[in-house]
Order: structure tokens, then sequence, then C-alpha cells
């Protein structure tokens, strides 16, 4: 007889959401906390902005490109083994980074350090959805993505300030110190898996279930969003720290990253998400924080300060909860490929950090801060039309499947 799933409430779903966050925290502390330092990059290896935004796009690319890789090796050794194994491989790579000499083999180090954090986001999203009961799907991986957005706020804000009062080397080693602490707590709160079935992959299987994946009406169009959304954050985020150490506002380094600690505006944003998705349904709610996206970037282009901030808070609100409803629906409608749709999910993400965050760069050279706000806005506008389109889609059929058990709650409604 298969034993009961977390249910929301209970002492195990505290633990497990306790370290999804530590989880969230960690990965994006790792990946994106170095975001605010591009600008130093550029006075220390005499580098242009593009090339500086690399110290991003080399971990989020080679995280996109062995996603799927990292949910195979999940597949066979379980979610909370290969979890771990990523948060302590990256917090070390991350703290033998400040040692390279130069920028080549500074790359490397993260080059390893996005190698190694592929399994977490992959794992998660799996881990989640089958060990937590179906109707808590959403409150826990909303807490994951709150997570995401406190890790990237937290590690924003201490790489800025430990870089002004001792160097980056010193700020980036710290952060990796911070993150493998994180690691062991992690380790020490994920609840055992129950329900994990471990699985092989052969290429027939693998290809046919990207056929089903790929032949569903939704899927493919979330995996486009999450490359648009993802593209257009990541580029507003490596390139507004050029924009705010320049006139006319010429703030200094901490300063920078203070105004980042609106990213915690996110965390509120995704767990406001997976509670409007699970009670109106994906389908009607995905529009409403992307239109929120558009707005903040309107106002990242006025003078004042106060009004970029504010387009900061906004546009942060507006991805992290667009984020976690996509991610939401992709977990419930993929059903009998959850892990291989959340790689592809996460691959999307990640390529479009990487690809469009870089390119992101050759605007600010050659049209500044409006360029890149207009890169962005094409970017959001495109993600808008398709989650309207999006918002037509009807639900999957309501049909058992022997390895995705329904849960009592789960009728036609209730599966975008």
């Amino acid at each position: 007889m298969d034993m009961e799933k977390i249910k929301s409430g209970s002492s195990a779903f505290r633990q497990l959401s306790l370290a999804m966050l530590v989880a969230g925290f960690s990965t994006f502390a790792l990946l994106y906390g170095m975001q605010p330092l591009l600008p130093v990059f550029c006075l220390d290896f005499d580098l242009s902005a593009e090339k500086a935004s690399l110290a991003i796009s080399v971990a989020t690319g080679t995280m996109a490109l062995t996603l799927i890789a990292a949910g195979m090796i999940s597949d066979r050794i379980g979610r909370r083994p290969t979890m771990i194994m990523a948060l302590i491989c990256s917090s070390i790579f991350t703290i033998v980074a400040p040692l390279a000499p130069g920028w080549g083999s500074f790359l490397t180090a993260r080059f390893f350090c996005g190698l190694a954090l592929a399994g977490i986001p992959v794992s998660a999203m799996a881990y989640i959805s089958e060990e937590v009961e179906d109707g808590a799907i959403g409150r826990a991986l909303g807490l994951y993505i709150a997570g995401s957005a406190i890790g990237g706020m937290s590690g924003r804000l201490f790489m800025s300030v430990i870089t002004q009062l001792a160097g980056w080397r010193t700020a980036v080693a710290a952060t990796g110190l911070i993150a493998l602490v994180f690691a062991i707590a992690f380790w020490r709160l994920a609840p055992v898996a129950r329900h994990f079935r471990k699985r092989s992959h052969s290429p027939r299987s693998f290809f046919k279930s990207l056929h089903s994946i790929f032949s569903d009406l939704a899927l493919p169009w979330l995996f486009l969003e999450a490359f648009l959304l993802m593209g257009a954050f990541i580029t507003i985020y490596n390139y507004a720290g050029f924009h705010l150490l320049a006139p006319p506002y010429s703030l200094d380094q901490a300063t920078v990253g203070g105004i980042f600690l609106l990213y915690i505006v996110g965390s509120f944003s995704s767990a406001w998400a997976g509670a409007a998705s699970g009670r109106f349904g994906p389908r009607k709610t995905l529009w409403i924080p992307i239109s929120a996206f558009f707005l903040g970037l309107l106002l990242l282009v006025m003078a004042p300060l106060a009004a970029f901030i504010l387009g900061i808070a906004v546009i942060t609100a507006g991805f992290f909860a667009g984020h976690s409803i996509a991610s939401i629906w992709v977990a419930r409608r993929a059903r009998a490929h959850r892990a291989q749709a959340a790689a592809l999910y996460l691959t999307s993400l990640y390529i479009g950090a990487s690809l469009l965050g870089s390119a992101g760069g050759y605007a600010w050279t050659y049209a500044g801060w409006p360029g890149v706000v207009s890169f962005a806005a094409g970017l959001v506008l495109l993600a808008l039309g398709i989650s309207l389109c999006l918002s037509r889609v009807q639900p999957v059929p309501l049909v058992a499947h022997p390895s995705v058990p329904r849960g009592p709650t789960e009728c036609c409604h209730s599966i975008p």
C-alpha cells in the first residue's frame, strides 16, 4: 500500500518548505549574486559590458544545457541526493573562483558552478510534485521560488556591500562559504523521499516522452514563455548597475546593491501567484503578472530615481509571479512526464538568461539604457501575446496514470 503524500500544514510539509527555501536561496545567490559586480569586472579585467555579462551567462548557459542530463541523473539516484550533491559542489566552485588569476580561469569556475547547479531546479520541481499532495504543490513550489527571490536579493546586496568593504574576491568567496553552510542545512532538513521510483532511460523512451510533451497544446508555449520572461528580467538586472553607477545617478556600489533589496518583492508575489493559480487556474492568471512586468518597464525610462526603484519592484513582482504560475502549470499538465517537462521548462528559462541576457549587452553598448529597456519590452510583449493565446487552451482530459495517482481534490477544473 502506498504511503500518504505530505499534507499541507504537517510538520513534514513545514520541514520540506524550509528545505526548499534554502535550496532556492542558494541557487539564485550563487547564480545571480554577481550581477552588481559586472561593472567591477569591466574595470578589473578591462572588459566591455557584454563580455563582463559572461560571468552570469556562462553559468546559466551551462546550467541550461545540462538540465536534461541532470534530470536523468535525478531519475536514477533520486531527487534529494542529486540536490545535496549539487548544492555542495556549486558552493565549492564558488569558493575557489576568486583564486582565478585571469578572466578565462574565473569563467571556468563559473562554468563548473553552473554545471553543478543544474541538479537543483530540475530535481526540486519533481521532488515537490512526487512527495507533496496535489492540493499543496502550488504552495510548496511557490515557497521554493520565494526562496529563489530572497537568495537573489541577498546575494546581490551581500556581494555589493562586501565588495565595497573588502573587494570582490572576498565577497565571492564568502558567498560560497555561506552557500556551503546552507547545503548542509538542506541535507538535514529535506525529508527522505517516500514516493520516488527509480527510472532508467532508453533512447526510445526518452524520445517518446519528448513527443508527448511537444504534442501538448500548452507545454511548448510555456517553455517559450520562460525563455522570453527570463531573458527580459536578466537583461534589466544585468545592466541596471551600469545605469545606476553612471550619471545622472552616480550611485556607489553598496547603494546599488541596496536598491536590489526590492528582490524581496518577488518572494511575496510568487507565493501570491501560487495561491491564485490554485484558486483560479493558470490559464486565467498568467497574463496578469506579465502585464505588470511591462508596466514596470515603462517606469524604468523615467528620470526620477523613485520611478526607477518602483519600476524595479514592479518588474520583479511580475517576473516571479509569472514564473511561479508557469512552473505550476508545467508541473500539473505534464503529469506522466513531469521530470522531463520540468527539465525542458528550466532549460528554456536559463537559455533565455544566457543568450538574451548577453544580447542585452549589445543594446547597452549601442543604445544605452533606453536600448536595454526597449529590448526587454519587446520580449515581454511577445510573452504577453502568448499568455493571452494560452488562456484559451482547454484543460487536459482527466486520465488516470499509474505513475501519477489522482488526489482526492483532483478534477477536470483543477487540472490546467
